[in-house]
């Protein structure tokens, strides 16, 4: 009998069948003498879209809702049917005695192959390949320590529960907002939290009055030193009280000052921690401006495809104790190119379970993201995947440095009778700060003052130059993606895996727009958020929820406790949208009128594509003003966007290229080598799929099939 293994997307299924030996090739699987590998395409199978329950709900109709399924059906995704049926019908061969899991290592990964057996009605025994990366060693080490794939059934349930809860909690809500104002909104239990923070912050700067502050300074020319006031009573460097200050000044210019006391403390700091993915998307932001989710799709590559750093999907930043015998391997496999130097020190050392970064307790499924034992090929990567590789490489080998050392000087002064203080740094040995050159220097600079005058208690100073110094208190700064990941996980709002789809999700629905680096609320946005139930916008709820996921991973929370409390709120949501007061007003109304009811048309921005949308959702017209297509400019080289309807269609590129889209057929069968009408015919259907694609700018994949 033979093992059949799935793995969750093709290039990990063809690494896993190389190490197995699976050299014979089928239609969508590879075969050996004792494994059958397979994969899905990501998700093979989906949660039932409201129609598969009952025709009446395609249309959408406030009367009809909420729907409340008993049992939650599943279906195969259309664009991926044939590699199911491959995968189905691979599980009901005779020769195949058991199943390995071989999808991603998480809660996501699970539900993507158990839905597929679910639907197949796979009866054979299970196993689970749970490994943090896919290295042919780390594939090897998985196999022979195959787990009981029962033993994930909690991390099964958790996953379900979460999906069948934003299908009865964002269908619901979104079909019921839709209907009651006629316009096209959506929400759901992580993203409208998320939005309400970034409205709410837009809100606290918009209403912030700054205020302003005074302190004083003493400046001594010989030797050259600057003193601080500080208060006596409160410790504070300033007050609001701009005479009392003044009077402070007043009374100390002139006057010497008299050292009281002078403090040299040795001071260490260790490394910043290793990378979680948030983290690591933080840091990717303030460095190089990749959004969250560019950062994910990054590690992804670099993770499944060069195989040089481990799972990134985590929320662990330390390593368990197995770990330690494999980062000898790890420092020879990054250790080249620019870290070579940097590595070497590092051969010789011997690490125990006592350093700061290795901690069992705070590993649950995956350990922190570090290199794995395959040779980095840094030629082979993009400019963009080295800036990644390059953070994560040189926080893996920071960890291994000792720590930072400085002496600090604190020098007190006392004129008349206010106290002044002086603070500077001498750097003793840099430790693990060499790791980054000067990158963490620049970021304290402000604060240092370096080396301070060689002084003793006693020593009078005259010539003093005693000066009011003034600010004003600043606002909270916008959210950009660092900063609101970082205030995503402090509320609890999603998980490492999903924050950057929730973040990219507003986006697409036109509910946040980028600025520079700043994240701002569109007009839609806070009409929306004044428009939906308020415990809604509480990221309290979500949060609550995201623990008693975890609870149901961890087998103390039963499911079916969960999903009553979901259909409960599910039912509570509905009503009170259905309640609710108040009015949907667009803002992006063309002079255009629908051909079709005459009402004036929305001007939109899909993923892709720019679109004329009616008003009226019932009425559903909608044109395609201009969509970016695959075709490449013969000037430039760059992905031209097609402009227009039939025969009128025009390609358009930024270089100022120009090409109706008959004369482009026809250039493409002379410089094509061959290229039929077929293919022309199959290339324009692409971007027709494409332009249907886009329209579903507001909605989560399990809204594909909204009528606009």
């Amino acid at each position: 009998m033979k093992s059949l293994v799935i793995a969750e997307k093709p290039s990990v299924g063809r690494d896993i069948a190389r190490v197995l030996k699976c050299g014979q090739k089928g239609g969508g699987y590879l075969e050996g003498g004792r494994y059958i590998v397979t994969w899905g395409l990501g998700h093979l199978v989906t949660l039932a879209d409201p129609e598969d329950y009952d025709p009446k709900y395609k249309e959408w109709k406030m009367e009809d809702l909420p729907m409340m399924p008993g049992k939650m059906k599943l279906t195969v995704i259309r664009q991926t049917g044939k590699q199911y049926q491959t995968v189905k019908n691979l599980i009901h061969r005779g020769d195949v005695g058991e199943i390995i899991i071989a999808t991603d290592a998480g809660r996501e990964g699970e539900l993507v192959a158990r839905w597929i057996l679910d639907k197949a009605g796979s009866q054979k025994p299970i196993k689970r390949l749970w490994i943090s990366s896919v290295t042919d060693k780390a594939i090897r080490e998985g196999f022979a320590g195959l787990k009981d794939g029962h033993a994930y059934d909690n991390l099964y349930y958790a996953a379900v529960s979460r999906a069948e809860a934003d299908w009865l909690v964002g269908i619901n809500a979104t079909r019921a907002l839709t209907c009651r104002y006629n316009a096209q909104l959506s929400c759901g239990r992580v993203q409208t939290p998320t939005l309400a923070m970034i409205a709410e912050r837009e809100e606290q700067i918009h209403k912030f009055q700054p205020k302003p502050y005074y302190g004083a300074a003493a400046k001594c020319s010989s030797p050259s030193i600057l003193f601080t006031w500080q208060d006596g009573e409160k410790g504070s460097s300033h007050s609001f009280d701009r005479e009392k200050l003044q009077n402070i000044v007043d009374r100390c210019s002139g006057e010497a000052a008299r050292i009281i006391e002078v403090r040299r403390a040795p001071k260490k700091t260790g490394a910043p921690l290793l990378y979680d993915l948030n983290e690591l998307q933080r840091d990717a932001n303030r460095r190089f401006g990749f959004s969250a989710k560019e950062t994910l799709d990054i590690m992804q590559r670099l993770y499944e495809n060069h195989k040089v750093l481990t799972y990134p999907r985590t929320d662990s930043r330390y390593l368990p104790t197995d770990v330690l015998d494999t980062l000898g391997d790890r420092l020879k496999a990054c250790g080249t190119g620019p870290y070579r130097a940097l590595a070497g020190p590092l051969f010789r050392l011997k690490f125990t379970e006592n350093v700061p970064f290795v901690n069992n307790s705070k590993v649950t499924d995956h350990h922190a993201i570090i290199p794995t034992e395959q040779y980095v090929q840094l030629d082979h990567m993009t400019n963009e995947e080295r800036k990644i590789y390059d953070l994560v490489v040189r926080r893996f080998l920071a960890v291994m440095y000792p720590p930072c050392e400085y002496e600090q000087t604190t020098v007190r002064a006392r004129i008349g009778t206010e106290n002044f203080t002086a603070r500077g740094t001498v750097m003793k040995a840099s430790g693990w700060k060499a790791v980054y050159d000067n990158q963490f220097q620049e970021e304290e600079d402000a604060e240092a003052q370096g080396q301070l005058p060689d002084l003793k208690e006693g020593t009078v100073l005259d010539h003093l130059t005693v000066t009011l110094t003034e600010g004003k208190t600043k606002p909270p700064a916008p959210f950009s993606e660092a900063t609101l990941l970082s205030a995503m996980e402090d509320k609890g709002l999603g998980t490492v895996a999903t924050r950057a789809d929730i973040i990219e999700k507003l986006f697409k629905s036109f509910l946040i727009e980028k600025r520079d680096k700043e994240l701002h609320v569109t007009s839609k946005a806070k009409q929306l958020l004044e428009l939906v139930p308020e415990d809604l916008k509480k990221p309290e709820l979500t949060a609550g929820w995201e623990k008693k996921l975890l609870s149901i991973s961890e087998g103390r929370l039963k499911r079916q406790e969960f999903m009553e409390d979901i259909r409960g709120y599910a039912l509570e949501l509905t009503s009170q949208i259905r309640a609710g007061e108040g009015s949907f007003r667009h803002d992006n109304l063309t002079s255009r009128k629908c051909p079709k009811c005459g009402k004036r048309m929305l001007q939109v921005k899909g993923k892709n594509s720019e679109m004329l949308v009616c008003q009226d959702r019932e009425c559903g017209h909608r044109e395609t003003v201009s969509r970016t297509s695959n075709a490449r400019c013969p000037v430039c080289h760059k992905k031209m966007n097609l402009n227009g309807t039939g025969d009128g269609q025009i390609f358009v590129c930024a270089c100022g290229y120009k090409e109706k889209l008959s004369a482009f057929q026809e250039r493409r069968k002379k410089e094509g080598a061959g290229v039929s009408k077929k293919d022309v015919a199959s290339y324009l259907n692409r971007q027709k799929q494409e332009e249907k694609e886009s329209a579903n700018f507001a909605l989560a994949d399990a809204l594909a099939k909204w009528k606009l």
